[in-house]
């Protein structure tokens, strides 16, 4: 297929996508086609390395053997029934998923917000609860700055950028944003009118920033005062993404409500709302609900991806290989006075430029060059490859980073001076 035919091809797609689709999405001018192990790649036969897995989704990357086997399986037999009826891939999907986070309850659904909706609606109905049996608490939520939680009227209106909260306001109400890690904002805005803490332990679209120890210690202290709910959003961070299967068990501090999705079921949409046998209390049969939710398709799925991730070794695979990608991010920095600081763990890397110009250039030309990885929070490249990336992956990763940056002074150098501080 000549070039030519290839780009007028992908013409006729973007006039037809501007002409039938509502336009919330600004594509890259590329026609994805096919993808093997980490790379995929487009309908000119371009190949890319994946260094972003679908927003932190294809965890096993294109084709897994595992994946396509089960995808295949179910199909033959049973996608879909509803949630009128039992089926056994919903507990097989739980007995794991409670296993591998330390909760004890599980309500499945499609996608990373609905799991977020999950877990608000679930907060203000153990609120509600606690009030029948006598205790004083109210209905407002504490979020953090640099959130993100979803697209959806309640999981937008606890994540913190106003572009994705104005356009729909009034949003849901009832919520304070508070300063991430600012220890003493949180505590004053806490009191028994507070139903809920909602924290991503590791931000992801806000920039790849760690919540601290101490932030989240008191977090649980506060709510445990009261009996508010403590959430942990690990949408994004979640299901082995920094190494271990949530974000939170870095740490010692443990959720009432946590939230999975993304590579839950290796690109198959599913989410799950997991939380403490005191929280699900709250919810009775008819109060909450989804059509899809736990479909036999999803299940089938997600069980082939946690039984690979925990039969390949994959979470420590992901702390070896991202502790090294970390560790020439950092070497780089050593090199470019244009990086600022590298954040992250495992697979869920952030290298953050004094400029959002140089940022963007060094995106655009790595894209150009065959590699997919995105920015967000206008300076900072964001890494969500998939688990079985290599050293070998990585070291042409980086390579092509520091000839990109090497070959662009002037333009680093122009944006170094009177840039914002980072610390």
């Amino acid at each position: 297929m000549s070039t030519a035919i290839a780009t007028t091809q992908l013409e006729e797609l973007q006039t037809a996508e501007s002409r039938l689709l509502v336009q919330t999405y600004g594509r890259y001018p590329v026609e994805l086609a096919s993808g093997e192990g980490v790379y995929l790649y487009d309908s000119e036969g371009k190949r890319y390395l994946d260094l972003l897995s679908g927003i932190g989704v294809s965890a096993l990357g294109y084709n897994h053997p595992a994946i396509t086997a089960a995808i295949t399986k179910q199909a033959e037999t049973l996608i879909h029934t509803s949630n009128l009826f039992f089926h056994r891939g919903t507990t097989e999907v739980a007995l794991r998923l409670t296993e591998i986070t330390g909760l004890d309850r599980v309500f499945l659904c499609n996608s990373g917000t609905e799991a977020w909706e999950a877990a608000l609606k679930l907060a203000r109905a153990h609120a509600g609860l606690l009030r029948a049996e006598g205790k004083q608490i109210g209905t407002k939520i504490i979020a953090l700055e640099n959130s993100f939680h979803g697209r959806s009227i309640g999981s937008v209106s606890t994540t913190h950028k106003a572009a994705y909260r104005e356009p729909f306001g009034p949003v849901m109400p009832g919520v304070e944003f508070v300063k991430h890690n600012d220890v003493a904002a949180l505590k004053a805005a806490f009191s028994n009118e507070v139903c809920a803490i909602a924290i991503e332990v590791l931000q992801g679209e806000g920039g790849i920033n760690w919540i601290s120890e101490e932030f989240l210690a008191t977090a649980r202290e506060l709510c445990d005062s009261t009996g508010a709910l403590l959430l942990f959003d690990e949408i994004q961070s979640g299901m082995g993404r920094t190494g271990t299967w949530c974000a939170y068990q870095h740490f010692s501090v443990r959720p009432d409500v946590t939230t999975l999705a993304k590579p839950l079921a290796g690109g198959v949409p599913m989410g799950a709302m997991l939380c403490t046998e005191e929280a699900a209390r709250a919810f009775k049969p008819g109060m909450h609900g989804t059509t899809f939710g736990g479909n036999p398709l999803a299940c089938a799925v997600a069980i082939a991806v946690i039984d690979t991730i925990k039969h390949e070794g994959l979470l420590a695979h992901v702390t070896e290989v991202g502790t090294y990608f970390i560790e020439q991010f950092n070497e780089l920095k050593k090199k470019h006075e244009a990086i600022v600081e590298v954040r992250g763990a495992g697979l869920m890397i952030g290298v953050d430029f004094h400029s959002a110009d140089v940022a963007k250039h060094l995106h655009e030309t790595m894209m150009e060059r065959g590699f997919i990885l995105n920015r967000t929070h206008d300076t900072v490249l964001r890494f969500l490859p998939p688990y079985i990336l290599t050293r070998d992956q990585i070291d042409i990763a980086i390579r092509t980073m520091d000839e990109i940056l090497t070959t662009m002074p002037s333009l680093a150098a122009s944006n170094l001076a009177g840039e914002k501080a980072h610390g």
